[in-house]
């Protein structure tokens, strides 16, 4: 597998790019050009980088864009509110959709770096997301690395998805995610507050909700935002909500932040909702059947 992976990166004119360190101000453009993502095989490990553009085309050469590694920061205020927030109208991919706190990427290349070892998600220390989750916090939502321990980030496990960009650039687009996500939790404690001072090139809106709040909100098609438009939520987040978020992480709050019950070493996978399959690569079902062959060959296994 490693080597069909590989010929089909070498094919794309991936992996031989340098990382390095980016500061702030820097265009949508210039950050999908720079930042170079961390590639990945189905289990996880690390095969190489590329751009952040070259990550997210799909194509009919890479109907799915390319496997990276991502982190998903859930932010809860001492009662149990989460963050969301909006995505800018002039984000490349995904723009407009109201999500988590915040999502994005560890990237190769930076000092101390933000690539995890299998070791690490082992132990649940993961300090190269969580580096990388301070970096973005500072970067989207203006919330100063200084006012945010890392070490009460809690690594819960990992996500692998794909989506088409296809409802907000159209059932053609070139455009989509394609990730082993990494969750991260953090909750403030009482009396405790951050600075929140939203970028406007990277987060157009923000609001604090509980969870009931929040599934009355996915589920009503009449919310618009404040510039009247219809809200659009991402696909990943839908799923999360639905399939962990609600039933099982924000159930008992406190339980999943003080122990490990939620905590696992495994990679759950799921394809988005049919309404994100396609885009110019017209890719269809393919996680769930990944997932289908993995559990009968762990009932042969325990037969």
């Amino acid at each position: 597998r490693r080597t069909r992976v590989a010929r089909r990166l070498e094919a794309m004119g991936v992996g031989s790019s340098t990382g390095g360190q980016w500061g702030k101000g820097l265009s949508q453009e210039e950050y999908m050009n720079k930042d170079e993502c961390i590639l990945l095989d189905t289990d996880d490990a690390v095969i190489g980088h590329t751009s952040k553009k070259k990550a997210h085309v799909f194509s009919h050469l890479a109907p799915r864009g390319i496997l990276h590694r991502a982190f998903s920061v859930f932010l809860f205020d001492h009662e149990g509110k989460l963050l969301l927030q909006q995505r800018a109208a002039d984000k490349v991919t995904f723009r407009g959709v109201w999500t988590n706190t915040c999502c994005s990427h560890p990237l190769h290349g930076y000092n101390p770096t933000e690539v995890d070892t299998p070791e690490d998600v082992k132990t649940g220390t993961t300090m190269g997301v969580k580096r990388a989750a301070l970096r973005k916090l500072d970067q989207e939502l203006g919330i100063p690395a200084s006012e945010v321990d890392i070490n009460r980030f809690k690594f819960l496990t990992r996500l692998h998805y794909w989506a088409a960009d296809v409802v907000t650039h159209g059932k053609e687009s070139p455009w989509g995610e394609h990730e082993i996500d990494y969750i991260l939790f953090y909750k403030l404690k009482e009396g405790e507050e951050l600075t929140i001072k939203p970028n406007p090139e990277e987060v157009s809106d923000i609001k604090w909700v509980t969870d009931k709040e929040l599934v009355s909100q996915i589920n009503d098609s009449k919310l618009t935002d404040k510039d009247g438009n219809n809200l659009i939520w991402s696909p990943w987040f839908r799923i999360i909500v639905e399939r962990f978020l609600v039933p099982l992480w924000w159930k008992d709050l406190n339980l999943t932040m003080s122990t490990n019950q939620f905590v696992d070493g495994n990679i759950h996978r799921f394809d988005c909702t049919e309404e994100h399959f396609g885009g110019a690569g017209k890719a269809g079902a393919w996680l769930s059947l990944i997932s289908k062959d993995e559990a009968k060959e762990e009932q042969k296994k325990e037969s």
